[in-house]
């Protein structure tokens, strides 16, 4: 920017805030934060970004599990209610972890939403006279603070105002591609450690199914011996070797049930961490054609 400019950066500026500004009221933000995010709405302190308030989801899939129970018990001749009744102590386990990773999910989700509102808003005016420099980042990060009650809760806002700050200091426009390049690394880091939890879900999920399918073959075979050791009619042994192997047979139940439900809770993953990884990218877009791509060399950047 030459300084001869007739339409100067300010008054652009200024121009543009006017019209985009939201009301004084801070509670008629754009993006409310304490109001919209739905741990906050129900009173447990959020996560960052998208990562979830584990004891939380952990309370949410204690409820969701007991409601499950509920209605199984009340229905006793449904498969599935043998299924998760008449096997052991596996099953509640299994129930447990299912609900509590789908309840991460859904909160993973939901905050997820709640990011991408940030992709529609413009916080660089589009007019072609304003220039983004060193001169005019209070001005933007200013008119962040308005439209959000705190930007350092949203990946886009946090990014943008960091990589603004450090070129505020710094003073120095070439370094700023870096500084985002650098902050996107670090949300793709933290997102993909957000998922730790449920990953290891998927894994113990089938491992407690084949305990449990262990303990009932260990069960039926101990049975079955005992059988042979005080029956010595045939015929007596024969109807033993029935009841063992139908143990058997339901004893399989249990890996059944665990291998469904980690397959469940994997492709939700799969689809929400498929969803997410784009929202990254549309994050990184949005900061090179919006922030990077208006960058203008000033006299005292040079």
């Amino acid at each position: 920017y030459s300084g001869h400019d007739p339409y100067p950066v300010e008054d652009a500026w200024r121009e543009w805030a006017k019209d985009k500004a939201p009301p004084k009221n801070a509670d008629a933000a754009f993006l409310a934060f304490s109001k919209k995010h739905i741990e906050q709405r129900l009173f447990f302190r959020g996560g960052r970004f998208t990562k979830v308030n584990g004891f939380l989801a952990m309370l949410i899939g204690l409820i969701l599990s007991a409601g499950m129970y509920g209605i199984l018990y009340s229905m006793p001749q449904m498969r599935l209610s043998s299924m998760c009744l008449e096997r052991g102590p596996t099953p509640f386990a299994i129930i447990f972890l299912f609900w509590w990773s789908l309840a991460i999910l859904f909160l993973k989700w939901r905050k997820l939403c709640l990011q991408r509102k940030v992709l529609d808003i413009d916080i660089v005016p589009a007019e072609k006279q304003f220039v983004l420099c060193t001169d005019t980042v209070d001005e933007v990060t200013d008119y962040i603070a308005k439209i959000v009650d705190d930007p350092g809760r949203f990946v886009l806002f946090n990014r943008i105002t960091v990589a603004l700050a450090n070129l505020r200091n710094l003073g120095r426009v070439a370094d700023l591609d870096d500084i985002v390049r650098a902050q996107a690394e670090q949300d793709t880091s933290s997102m993909e450690t957000s998922y730790a939890m449920v990953q290891g879900f998927v894994w113990a999920i089938p491992v407690l199914g084949f305990i449990g399918t262990v303990l009932g073959l260990s069960e039926a075979i101990g049975t079955f011996g005992t059988v042979l050791d005080s029956s010595e009619d045939l015929s007596m042994i024969t109807e033993s070797l029935k009841g063992v192997t139908g143990g058997l047979s339901t004893a399989f139940e249990t890996t059944l049930l665990a291998l469904i439900a980690a397959l469940i809770v994997q492709l939700i993953m799969t689809a929400l961490k498929k969803s997410e990884e784009e929202f990254l990218d549309a994050t990184m877009e949005y900061c090179i054609r919006n922030v990077i791509g208006r960058l203008r060399l000033t006299s005292s950047d040079s």
